[in-house]
């Protein structure tokens, strides 16, 4: 994908940071985001600048519409996280147009396996391709909090 790729009818998507509507972005997911809520914008903004960002943009207005960030070396792994569609927008198949995006611009750079998390959302990512982990045994997490750490 270039900077910038018609996504769907009336829809662009780019990886261009600087489009990035921060604030917006912020509000979603510290706002309406079950996994981000109370994420403060410093915290945002050192994610965002860490991170692989796509932006959905409506063509007409420029205005974003949606967002994911993809934590990445991109020669192994990747981590797809922050996928997040504004209500205002969400039933036309943008999430799932999104993830596809995502999907395709990493695949020529042979990564092994991309994750991700989701409570509530496992049609829009199994659309993309996704699946449960095969052995989920394997996998595991350190838990800063559970720690005492903030």
């Amino acid at each position: 994908m270039s900077d910038s790729t018609i996504l769907a009818e009336g829809y662009e998507i780019s990886t261009d940071a600087g489009r990035l509507d921060i604030e917006r972005v912020h509000r979603w997911l510290s706002t309406d985001a079950y996994w981000a809520i109370g994420r403060a914008r410093d915290k945002q903004e050192q994610a965002v600048a860490g991170s692989l960002n796509f932006g959905v943009y409506d063509s007409a207005s420029g205005e974003q519409v949606a967002y994911a960030r993809v934590v990445t070396d991109l020669a192994t792994f990747a981590w797809l996280c922050d996928v997040y569609v504004d209500p205002a927008v969400r039933g036309k198949g943008l999430g799932t147009a999104l993830v596809v995006a995502v999907r395709e611009h990493l695949l020529p750079h042979g990564l092994r396996r991309i994750l991700l998390a989701t409570h509530d959302a496992h049609g829009v990512y199994a659309k993309a391709g996704f699946e449960a982990l095969e052995k989920p045994d394997r996998w595991m997490a350190l838990i800063f909090e559970k720690l005492g750490a903030t």
